[in-house]
């Protein structure tokens, strides 16, 4: 068996229902509802949404084998097009997307439509999107911007919301081997989920105080949901990663509601803190 597609036979056998948050199975006999996986790459194209030939990637397949296992309808696109049609038929949208991977208008018709209340979950470089000198739209409503990353390595995740959906069998906290992404123009309004920890690692970009690395806030009406989490293959297969997506998909399809209410300022004071350039 190739190693990929032990990998995919290893996630699919990790998608069991004790790795799902409660509402989460509860929910799958009601109607089938849909989510708009949406993985076009304009600038940097990691190897998890890179498409081979006619193939769907990596993080598509495992979605859609979630979706089809928990009565979720995941339609996987990377052509802008698809936001010319009628995103009433969503009932969320999830992005792993770098640069600008749809237009102004499309832009604006998303983000309009997330207001509405519809969900959102970003994966990963989601905030490496619609970069901008100020605060562009996009970023205020996934809740921070990329700015860098350094070497991979391996670091904790602190829990810092136990009672939000699939994060209360983690404990305190884990560690996970991951690019790790460090944020700017942090919202306000975050209810931090997971904590980066950055003590103990190396690399100038994360010589600042702790900072979110998985978040949650509401946008007008709509749930956004986002992780850091995703850069790597194992990293989708590992079961704390799923846990901890899975229970931000069923937070924003409304299958199991959380408390929200802002805690940036109390778990994470020093968010915006950034380091000093070339400190060693």
């Amino acid at each position: 068996m190739k190693r990929r597609e032990m990998l995919l036979t290893t996630g699919a056998a990790l998608l069991g229902a004790s790795a799902f948050p409660l509402g989460w199975v509860a929910a799958a006999e009601e109607k089938k509802q849909k989510v708009l996986y949406y993985t076009r790459s304009a600038g940097f194209k990691h190897s998890v949404v890179d498409r081979h030939g006619e193939q769907y990637a990596y993080s598509e397949k495992l979605l859609m084998e979630i979706g089809e296992k928990h009565n979720i309808e995941v339609v996987c696109s990377q052509d802008p097009a698809v936001f010319d049609g009628d995103l009433d038929q969503y009932d969320a949208f999830a992005f792993y997307t770098t640069g600008k991977p749809i237009s102004d208008e499309a832009k604006a018709k998303l983000l309009d439509a997330i207001k509405g209340g519809k969900g959102f979950v970003g994966f990963h470089s989601a905030t490496d999107t619609f970069h901008a000198p100020g605060v562009d739209p996009y970023i205020a409503m996934i809740g921070a911007e990329f700015i860098t990353h350094a070497s991979q390595q391996k670091t904790m995740m602190k829990v810092v919301s136990p009672n939000f959906p699939g994060v209360g069998e983690l404990g305190d906290g884990f560690a996970m081997l991951e690019e790790w992404y460090a944020f700017a123009k942090f919202a306000p309004d975050l209810h931090v989920i997971l904590l980066q920890e950055t003590s103990g690692m190396h690399d100038d970009p994360y010589q600042r105080p702790p900072y979110p690395a998985t978040w949650a806030r509401m946008h007008g009406k709509g749930r956004v949901f986002y992780t850091s989490m995703g850069h790597r293959e194992d990293v989708w297969t590992n079961e704390k990663f799923q846990q901890v997506a899975l229970g931000g998909f069923s937070w924003v399809l409304h299958r199991a509601d959380a408390d929200v209410t802002p805690n940036i300022r109390e778990v994470a004071p020093g968010a915006n803190t950034l380091p000093k350039p070339n400190q060693k």
